[in-house]
């Protein structure tokens, strides 16, 4: 029950958040793991079974988890239970609650209801987990909106990723998936994360840590722009040495405005 469990997990799960964190200055990554592996826990709970009131169980799982690190109850014998609870507070605790909830779209084949709907799934799945680990690293609420809206970039370019397999399990990932409409919408989130990249000035290190893979997703978010069939089609993606070579200037520097 410790953070290199958590480690491992997300190093299994997933490899290019692994590498990013393990960018992260040391402290960095003793806050970062357990939060990224409760992330990833919770986003598999929907899609390991086809019923969902034991989907919905699974999530309720998380949620009980939650509740009692607010009420500093002793941990679940689980993997991950224990490091989040070391790295928590109160406030964190509930925040993340709402992340999980809002897996619960995952488990039905619903379309999002419209598009303030689509950014709120959006917001609490990547980007509340990203504040709440900033805010433990040092972040305030001065630094909220850039981190709003770099977060809503990383996230964005995630969820583009993840569209073919989402309509392979029959869901409507879109709200309009016309591709002047795709790369409308990767254009402008580029733009306004860009605003967000330069206004993250003054953070240490361990503070900008959270948001290294929205600065790594960038490159997908202008592909989209220029090639939105790239979205639909499964081609979005940067080479292994690119993404190298991105991932050394964002961990390395303190001024993302040039990525």
């Amino acid at each position: 029950m410790s953070v290199t469990a958590c480690a491992e997990l997300v190093e299994k799960t997933d490899p290019q958040r692994f590498r990013t964190t393990m960018a992260a200055p040391v402290e960095a990554r003793a806050v970062l793991f357990p939060i990224h592996a409760f992330c990833l826990e919770v986003a598999k709970a929907p899609w390991v079974t086809k019923e969902s009131m034991i989907a919905e169980m699974r999530l309720q799982f998380w949620r009980d988890v939650l509740t009692e690190i607010r009420e500093r109850k002793a941990p679940r014998a689980h993997e991950v239970a224990a490091p989040l609870a070391a790295v928590l507070d109160d406030a964190a605790a509930l925040a993340l609650d709402e992340a999980v909830t809002a897996r619960q779209w995952d488990i039905y084949s619903d379309p999002h209801e419209d598009e303030a709907e689509f950014h709120r799934y959006l917001h609490a799945t990547y980007v509340i987990p990203m504040h709440v680990a900033a805010r433990l690293l040092g972040a305030d609420e001065t630094h909220a909106k850039a981190l709003n809206r770099l977060g809503f970039a990383g996230a964005l370019a995630r969820y583009f990723a993840a569209i073919p397999a989402l309509q392979e399990h029959g869901r409507t990932p879109l709200i309009d998936g016309r591709p002047e409409a795709v790369a409308a919408l990767a254009k402008e989130t580029v733009e306004k994360a860009r605003w967000g990249a330069q206004n993250l000035r003054g953070l240490s290190k361990a503070a900008r840590a959270p948001m290294l893979d929205a600065m790594m997703q960038m490159p997908l978010l202008r592909q989209a722009a220029k090639d939105p069939m790239a979205v639909i089609e499964g081609r979005l993606g940067q080479g292994a040495i690119k993404a190298s070579l991105r991932l050394a200037g964002v961990s390395q520097l303190s001024n993302w405005a040039a990525f």
